[in-house]
């Protein structure tokens, strides 16, 4: 069960930052389309705080339980 647990959140911690990436993407490639963000770098700082914060995850997972 313990193995389980621990993929299940690196999958959780994996599927976030692919999200997170892919919306850094979006702002990068087509910032003129996104109207609710006037601020697209602003919105790309908060992606990457997101980001950071799974990658902490997956490291402190990566490197005391498995």
């Amino acid at each position: 069960m313990k193995d389980r647990i621990i993929k299940s959140l690196i999958a959780h911690a994996e599927g976030h930052i692919e999200k997170h990436c892919a919306n850094v993407d979006i702002y990068l490639e087509k910032a003129v389309g996104i109207g609710e963000h006037s601020d697209v770098l602003e919105a790309i700082e908060k992606e990457l705080e997101v980001i950071a914060k799974y990658d902490d995850q997956l490291n402190v997972l990566k490197k005391y339980f498995t």
